[in-house]
């Protein structure tokens, strides 16, 4: 069995948007907020959100479907890296690279701007080299960026 555990995201951080399952980026995140998400620890995270969207919409999956699964697979890694993998395989090589490139530099836009400003402000107000999300988040969540 893999990894699968309470997650309870008042008292700990998702893993690292970083991180990989099946071949792209942020899956095993989105196990931890959405399990947690279940049992009611969400805390300040969310659920189906930008975040998730475009990982959701690669997958070809909505986020009622996403949890359901995840909630039958009981949250083990490897049972939902299994799922997941056949949909992540129905895209090329040069797809599936493309996505994780663009997720890694996901940059914010007009409507998150002020956020990310401010968040950046508060954990790395003197990184001018910190203009991703996903570098933003790991910095936030205590991991070396």
């Amino acid at each position: 069995m893999g990894y699968s555990r309470d997650m309870d995201l008042t008292k700990e951080y998702p893993r690292s948007p970083n991180d990989m399952m099946a071949g792209i980026v942020s899956l095993p995140r989105m196990i931890d907020k959405t399990q947690a998400n279940e049992s009611g620890t969400l805390g300040e995270y969310d659920v189906d959100c930008p975040h998730d969207r475009p990982v959701l919409e690669f997958l070809g999956v909505d986020f009622a479907t996403f949890a359901a699964k995840l909630k039958e697979l009981k949250y083990d890694d490897a049972s939902v890296e299994a799922w997941a993998k056949p949909l992540v395989d129905k895209h090329s090589k040069s797809e599936i690279d493309a996505f994780n490139a663009s997720r890694k530099n996901w940059k914010p836009d007009d409507h998150s701007e002020e956020y990310f400003d401010a968040l950046k402000a508060q954990v790395a107000p003197n990184r001018s080299d910190v203009t991703t999300w996903f570098t933003l988040l790991d910095l936030d969540e205590k991991r070396a960026a």
